[in-house]
């Protein structure tokens, strides 16, 4: 099994940005990796609003993987500032920067401050699939069930 991937990060606008981490793993066992905001002034996270930050950095990832952004859960559990599409996934093939679409879900406003951690990054392997199509599906004991099917 593999144990290590080899992830080419960019710093964008070298002397605008080399004052931010790149993200790495905060501990030898950590499965993300702290993404900073790079923004320029504090931004406000107004409730209920959806923001887009700049992280300052791009990256090239192997085919076959892809990163996914991911709320904080300090950020998530203590101010209700979550990543809105979580998880966000990164394609092997993107070269652009990387953007963090955060939502404030919390009951006050958020001030955003540059380099704050405001995401982290998870580098997952992704699986060819072949798709099929067929005419019937293969039965299962919950079949069609949907939402709270078996009670809550």
């Amino acid at each position: 099994m593999e144990k290590t991937v080899t992830v080419k990060l960019l710093r964008l606008k070298s002397g605008d940005n080399g004052d931010l981490p790149l993200p790495q793993p905060m501990t030898s066992q950590s499965a993300g990796m702290d993404i900073c905001a790079a923004i320029k002034d504090e931004t406000v996270l107004k409730q209920g609003e959806v923001s887009l930050i700049p992280t300052g950095f791009a990256m090239a990832l192997p085919g076959g993987y892809e990163a996914q952004i991911r709320p904080r859960s300090g950020l998530a559990v203590k101010h209700g500032v979550t990543v809105v599409n979580s998880p966000g996934t990164i394609d092997s093939d993107y070269r652009g920067e990387v953007m963090v679409g955060l939502i404030n879900l919390g009951k006050t406003d958020y001030i955003i401050h540059r380099g704050d951690r405001i995401a982290q990054m998870v580098i997952k392997k992704v699986l060819s699939v072949n798709i099929v199509t067929v005419l019937q599906l293969d039965k299962t004991e919950r079949d069609s069930g949907g939402f709270g099917h078996t009670g809550f």
